[in-house]
C-alpha cells in the first residue's frame, strides 16, 4: 500500500476482467466478446474520420448519436444518454442515482462491478440470494430499498426475466430508481426500453460492446425519463463533459444503421449457443438456460476449476468464478462455429 494514496483507495476491490491472453494459438471463450466483426459500415464511418478534424474536440453531447439511438427506440433524444461503455455509464448511475439513504439491491450472483462501484462511491447495498435454480425472483424484489439493479440477462447466469416480470420489480418500486443492465439483451431477451414512457423511475442501460462487436470502441447508453437521464448528464459534466471521441461516435451511428448485420451476427450466435448448449448436455453438463452470448454450466462430476485449466493445456480459454454457489460453474462464451468445435472436442477427450 502506498502512503500518497488516500484512505478510500486502500479500501477498493477492484473489478478483475475477463483474462486477455497473449499467446500464439487460442481459442479465446472468456470475456464474451462478439465471434464476428463489426459491420463493414463501421470501418468505412470511421475510415472517414480519419483527417484533420482530429484535431478538434468531440461533439460534447453526442447530438447526432443520441438522435439515432432516440430514432431507433422509438424515444427522444433528451431520453438518451451515452457515455464510454456501459461501465462509465454505470459509475455515473451509481454516483448520480443509486446513493440514497437506504441500501441498494442486486444479486447475489451478478455482475461484479457493482460492488466494486458501491465501494468506490460509498454506496450501501444488500445482496439477494438468487433462487436454488439460479433465477432472479421479482417478489424478493418488492422491498424497502434505495434503489435496484440487475442485469437481463444475469451476468453470468445467462438466465433472463420476461417484460412483465421487470415490470412486476419497476412497478413495485415506484420511490426507488430501477436500473435494468441490458448488456446482452439482444441474444434472445425482452428490452424493457419499451416501459420507460410508463415509469418514470425506469432506467435501461446497454452496451454496443457484445451484439454489434464494438467492444475496442467502448459505447455505452442508458434510456429513460429525461429527468433521469439530466441526472446523469450533470455528473458526466463533472467528471469529463467529452467523453466519447469523434471514432466512436462515427462508429456507433454506422452500427445502428446496419440492422441487417446486427441481425445477422446476433442470429448465428443464438444457433450456435443451443447447439452448444445441448452438446454440453449430452456430455452430462448441467447448463442454464441463457439468452446472452454465453453459457454457464457445471459439470455433474468434474470441478469447474479442474475443467478450465485442462481446457486452458489446449489452447481454449473460459471464465471460471472461484465463488460461493457457482466454483462448479464455467462461463462459456459462444465462438464461431469452428471455435466451439474445438472446445466440444477437447470436452469429449477429457472424458475418455
Amino acid at each position: 500500500m502506498s502512503r500518497y494514496w488516500s484512505p478510500l483507495v486502500s479500501q477498493l476491490q477492484p473489478y478483475v476482467p475477463g483474462e486477455q491472453p497473449k499467446m500464439n494459438r487460442l481459442v479465446k471463450l472468456n470475456t464474451n466478446e462478439n465471434p464476428y466483426g463489426p459491420s463493414p459500415r463501421v470501418l468505412e464511418a470511421i475510415r472517414a474520420q480519419l483527417d484533420d478534424r482530429l484535431r478538434l474536440y468531440p461533439d460534447p453531447e453526442s447530438d447526432e448519436l443520441r438522435s439515432v439511438i432516440a430514432r431507433y427506440y422509438d424515444v427522444v433524444p433528451e431520453q438518451v444518454f451515452v457515455g464510454n461503455g456501459s461501465d462509465e455509464v454505470l459509475a455515473h448511475i451509481f454516483q448520480g442515482l443509486l446513493k440514497q439513504e437506504q441500501p441498494i439491491l442486486f444479486p447475489d450472483i451478478t455482475y461484479s462491478f457493482y460492488p466494486v462501484y458501491c465501494g468506490l462511491y460509498g454506496v450501501e447495498s444488500r445482496v439477494v440470494p438468487l433462487t436454488d435454480e439460479f433465477a432472479l425472483d421479482p417478489e424478493d424484489y418488492l422491498v424497502p430499498n434505495g434503489g435496484i439493479i440487475f442485469p437481463n440477462p444475469n451476468a453470468p447466469t445467462g438466465r433472463a426475466l420476461t417484460r412483465a416480470e421487470v415490470e412486476r420489480i419497476v412497478a413495485g418500486n415506484p420511490d426507488s430508481v430501477v436500473v435494468v443492465d441490458e448488456a446482452y439483451v439482444d441474444f434472445g431477451a425482452e428490452s424493457a426500453v419499451t416501459l420507460v414512457d410508463r415509469y418514470p423511475n425506469l432506467l435501461v442501460c446497454q452496451t454496443l460492446s457484445k451484439a454489434r462487436s464494438l467492444a475496442g470502441l467502448r459505447v455505452g447508453l442508458a434510456i429513460g425519463h429525461a429527468d433521469l437521464i439530466e441526472g446523469l448528464t450533470r455528473v458526466k459534466n463533472s467528471f469529463n463533459s467529452y467523453p466519447m471521441d469523434r471514432l466512436a461516435q462515427a462508429g456507433a451511428i454506422a452500427a445502428f444503421e446496419d440492422e441487417d448485420w446486427f441481425n445477422e451476427t446476433r442470429h448465428k450466435v443464438i444457433a450456435e449457443r443451443e447447439r452448444v448448449s445441448a452438446e454440453l448436455a449430452s456430455m452430462d453438463f448441467e447448463v442454464l438456460p441463457s439468452s446472452a452470448n454465453f453459457v454457464f454450466a457445471r459439470h455433474r462430476e468434474w470441478g469447474g476449476s479442474e475443467i478450465a485449466a485442462r481446457l486452458r493445456e489446449q489452447g481454449i480459454i473460459v471464465r471460471h468464478f472461484d465463488r460461493p454457489r457457482i466454483a462448479d460453474f464455467l462461463r462459456i462464451t459462444i465462438g464461431t462455429a469452428a471455435d466451439n468445435d474445438e472446445l466440444l472436442q477437447a470436452l469429449r477427450t477429457l472424458a475418455d
